[in-house]
């Protein structure tokens, strides 16, 4: 029996049963209690606001839309399917009156659903968060390895990093639209656009995180590394950024928090796919249903970006030396 208990990790609980249950009720119970206080608030709080839309959207009536969604998506999925079934159906029938015959496979422009627009968000803050990263950190370090550049940069990043996305945007589609001219181009316009303006965004505080990280390093450190006498590059890699990890990674994770609020507002005004766009055109579509799909995205853009930063805090407890990051 005592085997069993400690297989199945119950032996704390017997040693200390009062103290494992109040852990247990902070831990599970308080954040239950403080959820279904907040669904109660939520349902009774709607009832009472009336838009022109209708009656503000309550939890039962936003779970209802996000069945719709799923539900628009399957169908969407099964009219993809069928409509490529038709087309082999039909090549099928050309290549039998016609070996010789080219043939042709339209792809699917079907109206992309909520799930594909999550995709694609998750796509471009990804690829922007990505690009403004491989930026962010090597200027960073060099920065912050020298202290007459990082008095010559620090008063343009304290410039730059409150920008809000609103004012570049403008000036992102400018230059986009003047510099990206192609008959045949790879990315959207807009895409590109909205890649460039989380780019912009979200590079400063890992910029900056990365660059005090790496000014602030020990003397002892620096002192070993003369000692040993390091080269640049490797005393970067074995003394800099193994001292800097837990600054970039506070850094990198408000960098990609920012660059998921960037997103939304950029795809709203760029008109590029993604959980924006899906946001603005159902308050443009107006119908009584629009509401309730309208929080419905907005509880996943919350999801998500919580979802996105305990990635990013895993990833750090992964690489850092520092085990006692908390997962909070």
């Amino acid at each position: 029996m005592s085997n069993l208990i400690a297989t199945l990790g119950l032996s704390a609980y017997f040693e200390s049963p009062k103290s494992s249950f109040t852990a247990l009720a902070k831990s599970v119970l308080v954040p239950l209690i403080g959820l279904l206080l907040f669904l109660a608030i939520w349902e009774i709080g709607a009832k009472s606001i009336h838009t022109s839309l209708g009656v503000f959207p309550g939890p039962v009536a936003v779970y209802e839309q996000s069945v719709n969604l799923i539900k628009d998506h399957n169908a969407e999925r099964l009219k993809e399917v069928a409509f490529y079934e038709r087309q082999d159906v039909r090549n099928a029938k050309k290549l039998e009156k016609d070996p010789n015959a080219t043939i042709k496979v339209r792809p699917y422009t079907g109206k992309p659903t909520f799930f594909d627009q999550i995709l694609t968000s998750l796509i471009t803050v990804l690829t922007g968060f990505i690009i403004a990263s491989m930026i962010a950190i090597p200027a960073g370090i060099v920065i912050g390895l020298n202290s007459t550049l990082y008095s010559a940069f620090n008063p343009l990043i304290q410039l730059f990093k409150p920008v809000s996305p609103l004012a570049w945007l403008p000036l992102v589609t400018m230059v986009v639209s003047a510099v990206y001219v192609s008959k045949d181009p790879m990315f959207a316009k807009s895409f590109i656009t909205s890649l460039i303006t989380v780019s912009l965004c979200s590079l400063w505080p890992t910029l900056l995180n990365t660059a005090v990280g790496v000014s602030s390093i020990s003397k002892d450190l620096q002192n070993v590394s003369q000692v040993l006498r390091l080269n640049w590059l490797t005393h970067v890699i074995k003394i800099v950024l193994p001292s800097a990890i837990p600054m970039m990674f506070t850094g990198l994770r408000l960098s990609l928090g920012i660059a998921w609020m960037v997103l939304i507002a950029a795809e709203m005004l760029a008109q590029n796919p993604g959980l924006g766009k899906f946001v603005w055109d159902e308050f443009q579509n107006g119908s009584s249903s629009s509401l309730g799909r309208i929080m419905v995205a907005v509880l996943v853009i919350g999801l998500i970006g919580f979802l996105l930063d305990r990635c990013m805090l895993f990833l750090q407890r992964k690489v850092s030396w520092d085990k006692s990051v908390v997962l909070r």
